[in-house]
Parts: C-alpha cells; structure tokens; sequence
C-alpha cells in the first residue's frame, strides 16, 4: 500500500514540516512533538481515513494509525527527508524552549515515551523468548545446561543486561546531545573490569578501590535505568555548555574527552549510588502498597489502565516494570494489565458476534487479534470507544480479572507486553504454581464477561434491532425459497 498520500494529509494537519520539533512513533501512535499547537488541525486530521483518533497528552500530538503505524512513519520520514538527516534531528535543539511550555507531569511523559519507544517491541520479544525457555525448562523439553539454552538465553538477555547502552543512545538523542558520548557512558557501567570490581568489593564486604582518594562504591548497573538516564542529561548539559564556548576546530574531541573524564566518575561517585537509592525507594514503595491490598490493586489497575491509554499516560509505568525487575526479580503490576488488555479484546470479539453490518465486523475482528498480541487500540478507538458501552464493559471486566489476578499475586519474571504470551513469562523459577493458574483465571474471566456483556447490551437498541429483523429478514427468504422449490418439487 502506498502510504505517502496520507503521510502529506497528516504533515498538513499538524501545521507543516516547520511545526515538527520531534517525531518517533509507538505501537500504534504518531507521536509530534509541535513548536505551535494551534497551527495543527486537530478536528481535519481526525477525519483522516487511515487516522483512528487524534489524542493532545504528554505535551505531544499524537495521531493514532494503528497496525500500521510503521509504514506510516516511514512515509513521514521520506516526506520530511531534503537531506540525509531527517528534520525532527535537525530542530531538536528547539525542544528545550517548548519544554517549558509543559507541565512537570507532560515533560516526564514525553522523556519516558521518547527514550523507551524505540526499542519497546524489541525489549517485548527478548521477555517473551525468556519466558518460553522458562516454560520449555519446566516442561522438560530444554535443559539449562545445554548448548541450545545458552545461545537462546543469551539472545533473550543481552538487550536487558547492556540496558545501559541503549538507554544511554536514547536518552542523549532526546536530552539534545550526542548520543554516542551517553552510549560511551552507559558502556563504562556494565564494562566486564567494573563488574570484577563489583565482585571483588562484595567479596572483600566493602569499598577496595579509591578514585582521587576517594572510596568508590561498585554497583552492578546491568539492566539499570535510572542511572543512565540521569547521567545523560548531566553529560548533555556539560556538552551544550562547552559547545557553545569552545573553537569549532577542537569541539569534535574535546567535548567528549570532557564529558567522558567528569561524568563517568560522577555515575561511580555520586548518580549510581543515589539512583540505586531511588530505584530501591521506588520498588519497595510499590510492594508495599501492592502488599496492603493486592486484589483492590488489581481491580484499580484493570479497570483504569485502558483510560491510560486513551491519553497516552501508560509510558509513565513503564519505569516502573523495569526497576520492578531489575531491584526485585519480578515485576506483579504487569500482570494485573492482562485482563485489562484481554477485556477489551473480549469487548471487541462481543461487538464481532453481534454485528451484521460487514464494515464493523471486518474492523472488530482485526481489532479483537491485535488486542490478543497486546495492541488495544485498535479496539479501542474503532470499536469500543465510539459505541460507549463496550468500552466500559471491558473496563469493568478487567477491574473484576484483575482483582483475581492480584488476589493470587501472580508476576512475570522477564519484561514483557500484557498479550497471550505473557503466560510463559510467569512461570517462576520453581516451576508452575497457583500464581500461574491465577493469573489464567482473571484473564479468561475478563474475556468472557466483556465478551458476554457486549454481545449482549453492547451495541444500541437500533442497531440491535437492526441485526435482529436482518436476521429475520434472511431466515424469511430462505423459508420462501424452500417453500418455492418445494412447490417446484410437485409440479414436476
């Protein structure tokens, strides 16, 4: 399909190729970055026919396409290429001035979304590849100690354990930096001679190596966050200030040198330390209040967690899984989103079942299977959304799924997208236990009761009538045919 068409509609629509301060897309979702919001025209691009919704949230535009999203983007990329560099790279150093146009709140959502977008889908297919070798283990078909696991286990775990890295690119990308200075410095974090360090220190009970005198306090920062990401902005603050003060004929070197000889030792010194601190704070916080009442928890989670999306508001949680496994070894929160994503796939099957009109059946049936591989909004803004009621059902659904999947306290043990393959992600390391079966329980509870719920009252009362006497209708003619060929019948 030939998608630059639309890819010209939605580049007039948000106000021109001089409005964009920065593109990146998600799963589904076009997310702008405008230096003049009034310039975009919000209600043109939601009449768009490959557009599903236009959605204002996090200090970004974003314009949702769907499955599609990819080839959308791409077609944007091509439009908005007159070089070799695309333009959102070329005018990023205007993001800072909008950014303060922005809340608190918006800012960290757009951080979040841009840093961790580029390679969600990926991080997605490590964890479920993780989670089937643990299946595959429990179910005795693969041994730990064979050839096969180690390749396999490597290619699940080396995204997760050089986290750094990546993040390191990403975040110097969207702090306006040079991303290969942050990547050096994501590298130093999981270098093999600070892991022996590492070691070396725990094994001694304390601090054995001193920087300038000072005692240096080895952490391992392997599959880490939040260091990374502060130190990426410190560097891409240092790099802009001797930038903008250095000669042009040293800046190339020198920057780096700088930002390589004051940062890494400051990660060591003082951000590794205090982040792990804060990823600490942030894990046990989270099990407390998950530990108080975890089936209420599970109830909040299903039942809001949809709304989230609507407003882009999801990518706030998504430090949450990671720093839950990386502190933890497990992460429950996502668990309690399964049914909340399988309620409004069971909402969308329910409008399927009921339907007559072919339009709505072909759109509900490909919304119902992106929802199973974790992709809702499809369902959600061509489906569930416009009819009201499915949509709550499915909210109501994965409220009730995910108080049972809380109240067994299920949880996955590698990262991973809430969709039907995140089941061999919560085997534990002891095999299949109750937590497993309840997770299970709450998500085909979700199905069934939005799926029942919509077949039922989902649609309105005309176009359940509708279907009815189109129903009748058809089962009328084919009485009259049978009663005319019966009538043949006698006549020969």
């Amino acid at each position: 399909m030939n998608y630059q068409p639309l890819a010209k509609e939605i580049l007039a629509g948000i106000g021109g190729q001089n409005n964009i301060v920065s593109l990146v897309h998600c799963a589904t979702r076009l997310r702008f970055k405008l230096q003049d919001r009034t310039l975009a025209d919000i209600d043109n691009l939601k009449k768009l026919s490959g557009v599903l919704a236009v959605i204002e949230s996090g200090g970004q535009c974003q314009v949702v396409i769907g499955n599609e999203v990819g080839d959308v983007y791409q077609a944007i990329q091509q439009e908005l290429t007159t070089s070799d560099q695309p333009v959102p790279d070329k005018i990023a150093a205007t993001e800072s001035v909008n950014n303060k146009k922005d809340s608190i709140f918006n800012q960290f959502i757009d951080i979040i979304s841009a840093i961790f977008t580029p390679f969600l889908g990926v991080m997605v297919s490590t964890g479920i590849l993780k989670g089937l070798l643990t299946a595959a283990v429990a179910l005795k078909w693969l041994s730990p100690e064979s050839g096969t696991y180690h390749v396999w286990y490597a290619a699940s775990d080396s995204l997760f354990y050089f986290f750094p890295l990546l993040l390191g690119y990403t975040a110097g990308k969207k702090f306006g930096g040079n991303p290969f200075i942050t990547m050096g410095i994501g590298g130093a974090l999981v270098h093999p001679m600070i892991i022996s360090a590492f070691n070396a220190s725990n094994a001694a009970g304390g601090a054995t190596e001193y920087f300038l005198g000072i005692p240096l306090t080895f952490l391992n920062y392997g599959a880490s966050v939040i260091p990374i990401i502060f130190a990426s902005w410190v560097s891409c603050k240092i790099e802009k200030t001797l930038n903008a003060h250095s000669p042009a004929i040293i800046r190339n070197f020198v920057t780096p040198l700088v930002c390589l000889i004051v940062v890494v030792p400051l990660v060591f010194l003082v951000i590794g330390p205090a982040s792990t601190w804060i990823s600490r704070l942030l894990a046990n916080g989270y099990q407390i209040a998950y530990g108080y009442a975890p089936a209420l928890a599970g109830a909040i989670m299903g039942g809001i967690w949809q709304v989230c999306v609507i407003f882009g508001l999801h990518w706030g949680f998504v430090p949450i899984f990671i720093n839950n496994i990386t502190v933890l070894g497990h992460d429950t929160l996502m668990p309690l989103l399964l049914p909340a994503v399988i309620g409004q796939t069971g909402a969308a099957f329910g409008v399927f079942l009921r339907t007559r009109d072919a339009k709505l059946k072909m759109l509900s049936g490909s919304a119902v299977i992106s929802g199973a591989f974790g992709v809702t909004e499809p369902a959600i803004y061509g489906v569930t959304l416009p009819y009201r009621r499915p949509f709550i059902f499915g909210c109501i659904a994965g409220a009730i799924g995910g108080a049972v999947v809380g109240y067994y306290q299920s949880a996955i043990y590698s990262m991973g997208l809430a969709n039907i393959f995140i089941f061999a992600q919560l085997i534990p390391p002891t095999g299949i236990d109750k937590s497993v079966w309840g997770a299970i329980i709450g998500t085909v509870l979700a199905f069934a009761i939005s799926t029942l719920l919509t077949f039922l009252f989902g649609l309105p009362a005309t176009e359940r009538s509708a279907t009815k006497r189109s129903a009748t209708k058809a089962s009328s003619t084919t009485n009259q045919v049978a009663t005319e060929e019966n009538n043949n019948e006698k006549c020969h």
